[in-house]
């Protein structure tokens, strides 16, 4: 199943960032791209569901101080 990616202007701006800082945006690239495709990422990432405020969502490690925060809706991301 390929899922719809859905970004928000807050990861527009956090994108931005992250390009002025010289992160490697490949490997945020290679994140996306699984998540839409299967919806899954491996355990390297370690994704994990939040709780409290962020009840609902999901987290993954990009790089040790990296993390990519989104929400799973049908056949949305």
């Amino acid at each position: 199943m390929k899922y719809r990616i859905i970004a928000t202007s807050r990861f527009e701006k956090d994108v931005k960032r992250c390009k002025k800082r010289n992160l490697p945006m490949e490997k945020l690239k290679k994140v996306i791209r699984l998540l839409e495709e299967t919806g899954k990422l491996p355990p390297e990432y370690k994704p994990h569901k939040l709780s409290g405020q962020y009840a609902g969502s999901w987290e993954c490690h990009i790089m040790p101080d990296w993390l990519l925060i989104w929400k799973q809706y049908n056949d949305e991301l």
